[in-house]
């Protein structure tokens, strides 16, 4: 678990929870319980969980602040039921990878479920019921309703988690959640803002891909893309700025800033893949067969690249790292 990030900085450490490691059934909640009061009270509060939760929970997550925007990725393998402790009067996106979140949004009262696949987004200002189904993967973010009101107002958005808008959202809490800890006061106040302007993109369905500051999160979105696709044959930099709904010239821009390109990113990632095939106990692939998989252009231009990569030939890699006797 990570440890906090000085209070004077405005932002608290990405908190890790695990509610298996004691086991399902009560013993499960005290455990997730303890953590959370110890280690999590201050970015989010304990939701208030129906006794049929308290009895069956079994959930994963992890949890951070940036001044008063708080985001958790959570992981259930049981069904969740309950209140959130302290999401009111505050604009709440909910991002489903997987299974199903269900609000009963006030005043209507109305059962309103998020799929896989969706998110939503919309002000609470009175506390809501939520519940969801067993193996569900949700990312949270409370965002102070005072930024997004302006361009949120009473509407409620809803959409696709693949967006390029909330793409980029993702994108940025994932790296907020690993640099969190080494954030000075420059640092946080970058992460804020980027937060809330890429939430108010999002509303937007639209997001100014000239700000250097959305750079590394246009960066780090397309890295995410790509490493979903490192098999496809159509996988390029042109690809990816048309998911992302940027040009090819601002994706290189976005990449340049971080000292790299989307092409060596790449070549790089599937160069990687291939090590770790040719060290794969199940049978392995021959080099021929491995530059054909990656896409390079033939067997030579695949054993210069990973040469330059790793200092050595496949073969000679694929023999260094073989067990002794093997």
């Amino acid at each position: 678990m990570n440890n906090a990030a000085p209070e004077a900085e405005g932002s608290r450490g990405a908190f890790l929870l695990d509610s298996t490691v004691a086991g399902a059934g009560p013993r499960g909640f005290d455990a997730l319980r303890h953590v959370w009061e110890t280690q999590i009270g201050d970015v989010f509060r304990l939701p208030t969980f129906s006794p049929t939760t308290i009895g069956d929970l079994r959930v994963k997550g992890r949890a951070a602040k940036v001044r008063d925007v708080r985001f958790a990725d959570v992981r259930s393998a049981s069904a969740l039921a309950g209140t959130p402790g302290d999401d009111h009067d505050a604009a709440v996106m909910y991002v489903v990878r997987r299974g199903t979140w269900t609000l009963d949004d006030p005043p209507d009262r109305d059962e309103h479920t998020v799929s896989a696949g969706q998110f939503r987004l919309r002000h609470f200002e009175r506390p809501y019921a939520f519940e969801t189904a067993p193996h569900t993967t949700t990312k949270i973010l409370a965002l102070p309703a005072a930024r997004l009101s302006p361009v949120l107002g009473n509407r409620i958005i809803t959409g696709p988690a693949d967006s390029a808008e909330v793409r980029l959202l993702v994108a940025h809490t994932n790296m907020v959640h690993a640099t969190i800890d080494e954030l000075g006061p420059a640092g946080v106040h970058a992460a804020h803002s980027t937060l809330i302007e890429l939430a108010k993109a999002v509303v937007r369905r639209r997001f100014d891909d000239t700000e250097p500051q959305l750079a590394p999160a246009l960066a780090q979105a397309a890295k995410d893309l790509a490493d979903g696709h490192l098999a496809d044959p159509e996988l390029s930099p042109a690809m990816l700025a048309r998911q992302l709904n940027v040009s090819v010239r601002t994706l290189q821009r976005a990449f340049a800033a971080t000292g790299e390109s989307v092409g060596a990113y790449i070549r790089q990632r599937r160069l990687e893949e291939a090590r770790l095939a040719l060290t794969a106990p199940s049978r392995r692939l021959s080099v021929s067969e491995l530059a054909a998989h990656w896409h390079f252009a033939d067997s030579s231009h695949f054993i210069r690249a990973f040469k330059k990569q790793y200092g050595r030939t496949p073969t000679d890699y694929a023999s260094s790292t073989r067990p002794a006797g093997g």
